[in-house]
């Protein structure tokens, strides 16, 4: 795995998760008022809210916090956020997406490029790295929900284009309008996932050594630490000798 899901790993080996648990509410519940004010407020009527729903639920988010998000995309004070995505290049050349909901677009697009700039890296035009990436729909299930084989009989039915497994889990991927879909019909095989969500990703991707690693992990988690930045992905590749020298450091 390349890309954001290896960076997640890492943040988890460097034991970044429960800092970030409180943030990381905050960036779902955003996620799911914008979706329920976008469209209908039953989960059940509105696919994007639905899926919004179940990543919230993935990551433990509690059921309070959700309630209050759709409650609160009815109001009449609720917040009008722009969905903005932002594109450039990180220490080393590392192609970089920064997708961003906000109310103040000059607020957001100024602290992104000060901390691209700050890193190392480049905010570029839109459209400068997207090429890099796939706009892809990406499901999980640990790897003891079923053997390899029996988790890509269920994801070629499904409707699934690819599935990668390892030792940890098994990752589904679908065209990106094909999510809510591809998800529902795995649930009966597979049961519930552990995320599912859209995810741009790397269809190249670029080698990074221990140096080059630390110095785009301090770029990443400076973006990611932004309220406005609901998540960032990179198209990077690291060794396993790579990763294990970052996370002992």
């Amino acid at each position: 795995m390349a890309g954001h899901s290896k960076w997640a790993n890492i943040q988890h080996r460097k034991g970044r998760q429960d800092k970030l648990r409180s943030k990381l509410f905050s960036k779902l519940a955003k996620e799911i008022t914008v979706a329920a004010k976008m469209g209908d407020p039953d989960p059940e009527k509105n696919p994007r809210l639905r899926l919004a729903v179940k990543e919230a639920k993935s990551n433990s988010c509690p059921k309070d916090v959700i309630d209050r998000a759709i409650k609160k995309s009815q109001g009449g004070d609720a917040e009008n956020y722009d969905e903005i995505r932002y594109e450039g290049y990180g220490p080393g050349g590392i192609a970089v997406i920064v997708e961003a909901m906000t109310d103040n677009r000059n607020r957001t697009a100024s602290t992104v490029r000060s901390t691209f700039t700050k890193n190392g890296g480049n905010l570029g035009e839109t459209g400068s790295v997207a090429f890099m990436f796939d706009r892809m729909g990406e499901i999980v299930y640990p790897a003891s929900v079923a053997d390899a084989d029996t988790v890509m009989m269920a994801a070629i039915e499904a409707g699934a284009e690819d599935v990668q497994s390892d030792e940890d889990n098994h990752v589904i991927y679908c065209a990106d309008t094909d999510l809510a879909e591809v998800s529902g019909a795995l649930e009966p095989a597979l049961g519930e996932s552990i995320s599912t969500k859209l995810i741009w990703k790397p269809n190249m991707t670029t080698e990074v050594d221990a140096e080059g690693l630390t110095k785009l992990m301090k770029l990443l988690d400076t973006l990611e630490d932004d309220d406005d930045v609901q998540r960032v992905t990179a198209n990077f590749e690291a060794s396993d000798a790579v990763m294990a020298a970052f996370s002992e450091s």
